[in-house]
């Protein structure tokens, strides 16, 4: 299981203890605990894998009970918790916390129309379905409502503002491996890792769209013990008052493997290949070039102006 579904799974768990009106502090746990998940630079699971129950205890806002849950999902797929009422959501009393829905409605949404999770019915809710199982337009406006303030809580985040696109991203990705393969980037010798002080680390600085980004392979301490050395791209970006950094690698579980994934922006690179695709494109390693739009002439910056202090050096 993947971050993304992690997350979805807690938060999924936080809205069933609001539904039955639970400890409000509980369900504020699993939510956070939901977005320090979403936003790891790599999976939980390798965590997992490395440290054990330990590592994902130290992740922030996780803690010994929810690495064990986090831990039950990772390894089997399922929800449990050290709570004595474990963690199966019962997904007809779940219908029944949103207004207007009885016991006898959620059995039938939940039986004639598969519905198990809020997500499943705001869908059936504005896809017509509701309606074969009898909810008349009134009480639909009324659920549509209700859905909307309940999943409002539970979205994972939207597109990050004040950072380039994850297509800039991912284009200055591509050219920065594409240039690379062909030795057409200036090397530096890195300090970390380099004892024979080799100029082995490719560095590649372009401007577009107002921004200015540098890109480098990852030469962390992880990166070497993984072997990912010539995988992970770290990106700084700046415009004259934003400045940041994001790792772009290659995915190797879930529906985005194989594809090159923005770390933290998942959810808007996996919107970004859907374009893609429909345009043509598959958006995998080795289509990295394929674009939605063609970009604008990168413009080359001069290894003379480094605008970032290489931090990973």
């Amino acid at each position: 299981m993947n971050n993304v579904d992690i997350a979805h799974k807690l938060n999924e768990y936080a809205d069933y203890l609001e539904g039955e009106e639970a400890n409000i502090y509980r369900a504020r746990a699993y939510r956070r605990a939901a977005q320090t998940i979403f936003a790891l630079d790599q999976p939980a699971s390798k965590i997992l894998a490395e440290k054990g129950r330990a590592g994902l205890d130290e992740l922030q806002g996780v803690g010994a009970s929810l690495a064990y849950t986090i831990e039950s999902l990772i390894r089997t797929g399922e929800f449990h918790t050290l709570r004595p009422a474990g963690g199966h959501i019962d997904p007809e009393r779940l219908l029944t916390s949103l207004p207007g829905v009885g016991p006898q409605l959620a059995r039938r949404v939940h039986e004639r129309l598969g519905v198990t999770s809020l997500e499943q019915m705001e869908q059936a809710a504005h896809d017509g379905r509701l309606a074969q199982v009898g909810v008349g337009p009134k009480r639909l406006r009324g659920l549509i409502d209700a859905l909307a303030g309940r999943l409002a809580r539970s979205r994972l985040p939207e597109p990050v503002r004040g950072e380039p696109s994850v297509d800039e991203i991912l284009e200055v990705d591509a050219e920065y491996h594409q240039r690379g393969d062909e030795n057409r980037l200036p090397t530096l010798s890195p300090r970390r890792f380099n004892p024979e002080n080799e100029p082995w680390l490719p560095l590649y600085k372009t401007e577009r769209r107002g921004w200015r980004f540098r890109a480098l392979f990852s030469n962390t301490a992880l990166a070497h013990r993984l072997g990912r050395t010539r995988d992970w791209v770290v990106i700084s970006f700046h415009d004259g008052f934003v400045s940041g950094q994001r790792t772009v690698v290659t995915e190797t579980v879930g529906d985005l493997r194989g594809r090159r994934v923005v770390r933290g922006r998942e959810r808007e690179c996996r919107a970004y290949y859907a374009v893609l695709q429909d345009a043509g494109g598959d958006g995998c390693y080795d289509n990295r070039m394929g674009r939605t739009r063609p970009p604008e002439p990168p413009r080359d910056v001069s290894t003379n102006s480094l605008f970032l202090g290489v931090n990973s050096l």
